[in-house]
């Protein structure tokens, strides 16, 4: 009976793996109660590595290449049965292929703004996000670490652990580097390879090794991207004056045709500057200042008709409602007085 149960045995002569998908990191042969049959053809292609498992222990691992399984080829296999190397016997194993070739186009991102102290800014939130690549380099490292006894191991069922390294990883390199964020948002390519050192440091305890790694957006959120504008916007400007006046002159007309007239204006602005004296500043930056070389011109010709070209546009602004009637006649005396 013993004999015509080890005769109805299945026994595998042939042992390979075409990957059916581009997902696929680590796949167990299928063996079921079958045995691989001693002197049995292993073969494994160029973008594969395989290894045999006994007993929960990583036999060997094989590289590309075919192989006749026998107990000179498995020598490790060989010790840990004790076999000698006459005896013909079939032995039983798991063989696990796994997966050479790059990962390519595997996405990160900050899912949420991380928190990070900048030299310039104080503390703010970033985002960041874009690409990477990867492949199996230790398949013996994987297989302890990662894939274990499952029958397949995916590019998906890795993906949130690589995530969460490399956002781990860009927190720890902004808290050593202490470069600030402008710097870093300017060289995005000496930031990656920064980032791809530390990141392959991580990938590398999995049985993994980083092949590139692409930082395309470095990235405030939106509200703190706002106020950075407008602090760029304050600097091509200049100080808070030249900034206050710009905008006095930006909005002047429009607060004009709006209900509250000029009142608007200073709402606006949230400075103390008051309206009048922004627009006398305004108007004595226009008159010719007494004494200066211009100054000398004949009474009735320069001076007479500049005086009576701002008593138009004084006039043009009562008109418009941005001067009061008496704020126009108080100027016009002074004007009068001075032809």
């Amino acid at each position: 009976m013993a004999l015509m149960d080890f005769i109805k045995k299945q026994f595998v002569d042939v042992i390979h793996w075409t990957e059916d998908d581009e997902t696929t990191l680590a796949y167990r042969f299928p063996m079921q109660d079958m045995e691989i049959q001693y002197g049995a053809q292993l073969t494994v292609r160029e973008s594969q590595m395989a290894a045999f498992v006994d007993e929960g222990k990583v036999a060997d691992v094989f590289g590309p290449g075919r192989y006749k399984l026998t107990t000179q080829t498995i020598p490790v296999l060989t010790y840990l049965k004790n076999w000698d190397k006459l005896f013909q016997s079939p032995f039983k194993s798991d063989v696990y292929f796994f997966s050479t070739r790059l990962k390519v186009d595997q996405k990160w991102g900050t899912p949420n703004p991380i928190t990070i102290r900048d030299k310039e800014f104080g503390a703010i939130r970033l985002r960041a996000f874009g690409i990477y690549s990867y492949r199996i380099k230790d398949p013996k490292s994987f297989h302890l670490n990662v894939s274990g006894t499952r029958e397949r191991y995916t590019v998906d069922d890795l993906s949130g652990q690589l995530r969460s390294t490399v956002v781990g990883s860009i927190t720890d390199l902004f808290a050593e580097s202490q470069v600030p964020f402008l710097d870093m948002a300017a060289n995005q390519d000496e930031f990656a390879a920064q980032l791809k050192a530390k990141v392959g440091e991580g990938f590398a305890r999995f049985g993994l090794e980083l092949d590139g790694f692409v930082v395309e957006n470095l990235s405030l959120p939106e509200e703190l991207q706002k106020v950075l504008d407008k602090r760029i916007a304050m600097n091509m400007v200049g100080d808070m004056q030249r900034y206050t006046q710009y905008e006095v002159a930006s909005n002047i007309g429009t607060a004009a045709a709006n209900e509250g007239g000029l009142a608007g204006i200073g709402a606006g602005l949230g400075a103390g500057m008051g309206i009048g004296q922004a627009m006398g500043q305004a108007i004595g930056q226009a008159m010719p200042p007494q004494g200066a070389a211009g100054a000398a011109a004949p009474a009735g010709t320069k001076s007479s008709q500049d005086a009576m070209a701002l008593l138009e546009k004084l006039h043009d602004l009562k008109t418009k409602g941005v001067i009061t009637e008496d704020e126009f006649n108080a100027k016009k005396a002074e004007l009068l007085s001075k032809m």
